[in-house]
């Protein structure tokens, strides 16, 4: 008969005695269960004494925590978090140097956790930690030990980064500034700084006036890549939280110190491969970089405005060189019209009427004089070429690149702010001052190239402009680490390769729609769907890596999850760091039995989405997170690293409890599986000589086995 559901059984530890095994009733008050694992030992004070886990963080036990803990798991008493926040704030101050190290170094550890973290608040130690770090008396391992609690404390949200004092903000950007300072105490003063600018806009202010865009330029030429990302992950933060006035002017200064040419040469094209959490903040800088353009993106032309008429004037006398314009006033109007037809623009009278709509507003205009001067012998040859034409076909210039600006600015998310679990950043972008002309002047030959391969007219102006969206994202998917390597994939997509790729793309959909041919795909999609559901266990019994998304994300924690060889029992544990491989079921110290899972629930259903707060959502994280519901009422929640590993799981889950695999991937999966299945089955056919009688005895169907690319 199985223990009832409120029955625990667990081991606990004490130094030099023999462990207790004991069965923990979850309905008893925890202070009753410590005092009877006191008097087991012979320990008098119980109140003075606490549950922490043995393995992984070593977290103390709550009675808001304790349902978490599960059969089998191995727990140690421990003086309570008050008498250890006391113990180690009295240690931290005495007089031994190796007593106030070793404190620190412990208080390093537990200041983690969110229990003793409250308790050594309340006792004012965030106060006496920032004086120590005032006094600039620490150095080497105590100073490193001191701001690694420092932060950790700050992270859990329990006092305001406002009370920082500016004595303290000046110590540590002093860190931060000299020009050698060990490597623990440079990466945690970097965080510092980085979450007073996030979490306080006074403190952004004072941030600012202590650091220069030149000095943390200096930490991007470095080799250790940690200290590079928390570099660029500060710059990222004054630039987020920079007033709107000053973005452009920050810009500026990044410019001219060069930081895009330094994160090519030292971050991107390093020797060293970029790891997450880099690529992450690579993609940030693209992100609020391209943010720069949502002003234009958003600005109206103002058809009175003689200024901006002026640029529209240039670009018509690049083109057509109006130093032969005629004297009178009506001819001339009449040659401006013809013009601004032949430019290709939709009001021919008064151009400027085609840039008051937004987006793209006066960006597109921006673009159109970049291309007209700066690669101006291309400019005029599409222009020329398209104002020729007296067969429909000509490519109208001017609609087509404010139409090409619009779709850029929805392909790369101008205005939108970053995702924070997105690592989507494009190398070729740090290769130019000025990447996003030059991306456009790329795209708008390739508009151009297109439209003449397809010989469209006016009518076709939508299908030209869905085609070139769609050469785009194509070669943009394969990361192109130049614009000379993406003006290659794009010769490669011409109009002929997007036609064959969509017909190969279509053919499980349009081909074998005849009715023999659906009743042979309905007879062979069971097979298939078992084959799937196979290949989708396999993958959970090899199991998967997880990130825990905190407040710093560079300081990853991980998580692995495997699901048994049997299949009946769902193994996870913490990590140290992300594995290289297969992790072993021995160092997962927690489980789940399958028969006690009740559902799998995803994205908003999740519980982990709705204990969060709404601000902090985003669409991707959202996306991919799923959660395992278990008896009695707990949660397993995850955040899959990728869309790939969310179908696996999720469909993984679904086929262990014996439910319908519905993820985007399954399907496509079954679609392709199925059609190379009966490809096999026709070409069987087209070699059978069908005799008089007796009827062929029916073949049976095929077998074969699929693997995954995982990477």
């Amino acid at each position: 008969m199985p223990p009832p559901a409120d029955i625990v059984k667990v081991a606990i530890e004490w130094p030099g005695a023999n462990a207790q095994l004991i069965e923990m009733d979850q309905k008893r008050p925890l202070s009753s269960i410590i005092r009877e694992v006191c008097d087991g030992w012979s320990l008098s004070g119980s109140e003075q004494f606490a549950l922490r886990y043995a393995d992984g963080p070593q977290l103390y036990i709550t009675e808001q925590s304790r349902g978490e803990i599960k059969n089998g798991t191995i727990l140690r008493l421990a003086i309570s978090p008050a008498r250890a926040a006391r113990q180690l704030l009295e240690r931290i101050q005495s007089h031994g140097i190796d007593a106030r190290l070793e404190a620190l170094k412990e208080l390093a550890k537990l200041s983690a956790d969110p229990t003793f973290a409250a308790e050594f608040i309340n006792m004012e130690g965030i106060g006496t930690l920032a004086r120590l770090v005032e006094s600039g008396t620490h150095f080497g391992e105590m100073l490193a030990f001191t701001l690694t609690a420092f932060l950790e404390l700050m992270d859990h949200g329990i006092v305001s980064w406002d009370l920082i004092s500016l004595s303290f903000i000046k110590q540590i950007a002093g860190y931060v500034n000299q020009p050698m300072v060990d490597v623990s105490i440079l990466q945690r003063s970097l965080a510092i700084l980085e979450s007073m600018v996030l979490n306080s806009h006074s403190l952004y202010h004072r941030v600012a006036q202590e650091i220069t865009v030149g000095q943390l330029i200096g930490h991007l030429q470095v080799s250790n890549q940690e200290i590079q990302t928390y570099a660029i992950a500060l710059i990222n933060a004054l630039f987020l939280k920079a007033p709107e006035d000053r973005r452009q002017e920050m810009a500026s200064t990044l410019a001219q110190k060069h930081l895009r040419s330094i994160i090519l040469n030292h971050v991107i094209r390093g020797n060293r491969p970029i790891k997450a959490e880099m690529a992450h903040q690579l993609y940030v800088l693209q992100v609020l970089t391209f943010n720069l353009l949502e002003e234009r993106m958003m600005t109206k032309m103002d058809p009175n405005d003689q200024a901006q008429r002026d640029i529209i004037f240039e670009l018509r006398k690049i083109a057509f060189d109006g130093e032969n314009d005629p004297t009178g006033t009506e001819k001339r109007k009449a040659m401006y019209s013809k013009d601004y037809k032949m430019l290709g623009f939709t009001n021919h009278v008064n151009p400027a009427m085609d840039f008051t709509q937004t987006p793209p507003g006066m960006l597109a205009l921006d673009n159109m004089l970049y291309l007209a001067k700066v690669h101006q012998d291309t400019y005029i040859r599409i222009v020329l070429e398209n104002s020729s034409r007296e067969d429909k076909h000509e490519c109208p210039f001017g609609r087509c690149a404010i139409e090409l600006t619009r779709m850029l600015c929805e392909i790369l998310q101008v205005g939108e702010l970053p995702n924070e679990g997105c690592n989507d950043y494009h190398p070729m972008f740090f290769t130019h001052d000025r990447a996003w002309e030059e991306f456009f002047c790329v795209c708008i030959q390739l508009l151009n190239k297109t439209w003449k391969e397809m010989r469209a007219t006016a009518e076709d102006f939508n299908k030209v402009m869905q085609v070139v969206r769609e050469q785009i994202t194509r070669a943009l998917a394969m990361k192109p680490s130049s614009l000379d390597q993406l003006k290659n994939k794009l010769r490669g997509l011409n109009y002929s390769e997007i036609l064959r790729l969509r017909q190969s793309e279509r053919m499980s959909q349009d081909d074998f729609q005849s009715p023999p041919i659906i009743e042979l795909r309905e007879r062979i999609q069971p097979e298939i769907l078992e084959l799937i559901k196979q290949q989708r266990l396999n993958r959970l019994c090899e199991g998967s890596c997880f990130r825990k998304l905190g407040n710093r994300r560079r300081q990853e924690k991980f998580w692995f999850c495997r699901l048994s060889l049997n299949h009946k029992v769902l193994h996870y544990g913490d990590l140290d760091e992300s594995p290289q491989g297969e992790v072993p079921f021995e160092l997962l110290s927690d489980k789940i039995p399958v028969s006690d899972i009740k559902s799998v629930v995803t994205g908003k259903d999740c519980p982990h989405m709705k204990e969060k707060s709404a601000l902090k959502q985003n669409k991707e994280v959202l996306e991919l997170a799923f959660s395992v519901l278990y008896d009695p009422d707990e949660t397993l929640n995850f955040v899959a690293p990728n869309k790939y590993e969310y179908c696996i799981w999720t469909d993984g889950m679904c086929a262990l409890l014996g439910r319908e695999m519905g993820s985007d991937l399954t399907r496509s999966d079954l679609d392709t599986l199925i059609s190379m299945e009966m490809k096999l089955r026709l070409l069987d056919l087209e070699n059978i000589t069908i005799p008089e009688a007796p009827p062929p005895v029916p073949k049976e169907p095929s077998s074969y086995n699929f693997t995954y690319n995982y990477s």
